[in-house]
């Protein structure tokens, strides 16, 4: 392996599956997904607890591959939830860390997969980054009321996606430069979140994250809140296992047992109308709010991409095309460039071109 100075590690810990790479310099060695059944994850009660799991998933993963965690420059983690603060790469440290474990802002495997990247950076003498916190205060100022005063929006969603593919799709697509356009992003994975962007910034997006918008493979996504307070006071699940039917057991896994999308296309094919009625009614859910970000854009849309593991479906896609390809040119990304955007930062980082803030100072 190179010596070169520019080894990155890098990790971003979902809902049911574990994204890692390697990179030295801007040569990609190693991508891969590691995937973790529903069940597997069911056993835990938090995100928390999953921390052994996830950080013996990643040091054998690195040893599949014939290196060992000293070997790199430098560990970038998929940004965790906290306060909003600006884009830009921050060193992890136990300031930042403090406010994930607070889950103030919100509860996401990515909170300990920062913990994770800290903690083996300070054991081997590395530095540990994350990237582009996902919570900031870039909305509209009427886009964080939520309709009870106690309750405030928050601008929290996948960052490095959306803003990788509202690049690529300007440049690419456009010929213009990303802040020269009006465009839905929608990012579909075990999170949807779906943004309108207008002169660089995102002027409203659902927090998929943490139950705003559709529902997705395994999150329920706004439920009718009258039911949700009901059942949160039926005495059958306690606060967390109530977190954990939101996050973990709602959506396709409530619906159908699984998240397979190879599974449930299969089971579609081979005549299973619900699996069917499951999967269309997610594909309307997602439509009905990509066309909601119309608004904030006034109905001045360039173009709509869809992107996110779930793009890699075609029955979602051309779902989606056929609902909203009215409002738009409608665009497919398939995957995500998260991890990708993250070695780029790095890497900037690496070679001085940018500087490393420290969180709460910068």
């Amino acid at each position: 392996m190179s010596s070169n100075g520019e080894n990155i590690f890098i990790s971003n810990l979902g809902g049911t599956s574990t994204k890692v790479a390697i990179y030295q310099g801007e040569k990609e060695q190693y991508k891969e997904t590691i995937q973790h059944s529903v069940a597997q994850m069911k056993q835990f009660g938090s995100v928390w607890d999953q921390m052994d799991m996830r950080r013996a998933d990643l040091c054998s993963w690195i040893s599949s591959k014939g290196w060992e965690i000293e070997d790199f420059n430098m560990l970038v983690s998929m940004c965790g939830l906290l306060r909003p603060c600006d884009a830009g790469v921050y060193y992890l440290d136990e300031n930042m860390l403090a406010d994930m474990r607070s889950e103030e802002y919100g509860r996401h495997p990515s909170n300990p997969g920062c913990a994770i990247a800290y903690e083996l950076g300070q054991k081997y003498g590395i530095p540990a980054v994350t990237m582009d916190p996902s919570n900031s205060e870039e909305m509209l100022p009427v886009a964080f009321y939520s309709g009870h005063p106690r309750i405030r929006r928050q601008c929290a969603y996948h960052v490095l996606n959306h803003r990788a593919v509202a690049h690529r799709l300007s440049e690419e697509k456009l010929d213009k430069k990303f802040e020269e356009t009006r465009l839905i992003i929608a990012h579909m994975g075990s999170g949807i979140t779906i943004g309108a962007f207008a002169d660089g910034r995102v002027l409203d997006v659902n927090n998929g994250i943490e139950g705003d918008g559709p529902f997705t493979t395994v999150r329920s996504g706004a439920v009718p809140v009258g039911q949700l307070v009901s059942l949160c006071y039926s005495g059958e699940f306690t606060e967390q296992e109530m977190h954990n039917q939101l996050s973990v057991s709602g959506g396709l896994a409530g619906y159908l047992g699984t998240t397979d999308g190879v599974e449930i296309e299969k089971r579609i094919r081979s005549g299973d109308t619900a699996a069917q009625e499951a999967v269309e009614a997610m594909i309307f859910q997602t439509s009905k709010e990509i066309g909601a970000r119309a608004i904030p854009l006034r109905g001045r849309v360039d173009a709509i991409a869809v992107t996110g593991g779930l793009a890699n479906w075609e029955r979602v896609t051309e779902g989606i095309r056929d609902w909203v390809s009215h409002i738009a040119p409608v665009y497919v990304y398939p995957g995500e460039n998260e991890l990708e955007a993250m070695a780029a930062g790095a890497l900037r980082c690496l070679r001085g071109e940018e500087k490393i803030k420290i969180f709460g100072k910068d």
